[in-house]
């Protein structure tokens, strides 16, 4: 059995880690940050990936992102944290699926190694060296991983449903001015 210190240790270290890296990518989407396109480079992007309406998807999956890996790395509301940032990597998946697995040839190894990662600490909890063992983990209850896990899941599907149906309607050429009326944008 692992000595209760080194595993604290090790979950800071993950946590850290992993929600840097999340909120790394956030940050590009928000706010152009670290070569990003902030919101407008964004949406256009998501617009052209599908999700619509685009602005607010891409406001979605920088939260997502940004805010699921700052929580993450605080250790604070860790289940939704990790539920938050996982659903966003869900998004990430579906667009890079058809590309394979393997990062190399654009497929979608990282965002899976992300979500899954995030998931997987928001179910085991941030450990002693967190903000929500410093609050006596008044935001990471079981009833509070469930139903952000919950949540998230019905979320994704939807959105990752939207957009195959949206790729779907622009492939059979019923999407002329789908852009247009889902985003706003004229």
């Amino acid at each position: 059995m692992s000595h209760p210190n080194r595993r604290d240790l090790g979950l800071l270290v993950l946590r850290v880690g992993t929600g840097a890296v999340l909120a790394a990518h956030g940050t590009q989407k928000l706010f152009g940050w670290f070569g990003g396109g902030g919101i407008e480079g964004t949406a256009g992007a998501m617009s052209a990936m599908g999700f619509h309406p685009a602005r607010e998807s891409a406001i979605a999956a920088g939260l997502g992102e940004a805010g699921g890996g700052v929580l993450l790395a605080l250790g604070l509301a860790t289940p939704a944290a990790g539920a938050a940032a996982a659903g966003a990597m869900a998004g990430a998946v579906s667009v890079h699926a058809p590309a394979g697995f393997f990062a190399q040839a654009g497929g979608y190894e990282y965002p899976a190694f992300l979500g899954f990662t995030a998931a997987a600490l928001g179910i085991t909890g941030a450990g002693r060296y967190s903000l929500d063992h410093a609050t006596g983990h008044v935001l990471d209850r079981p009833w509070v991983v469930a139903t952000a896990f919950l949540g998230t899941a019905l979320a994704a599907a939807a959105v990752v449903g939207r957009r195959a149906h949206n790729r779907a309607a622009a492939a059979a050429g019923d999407g002329a001015g789908t852009e247009d009326a889902d985003t706003g944008d004229h």
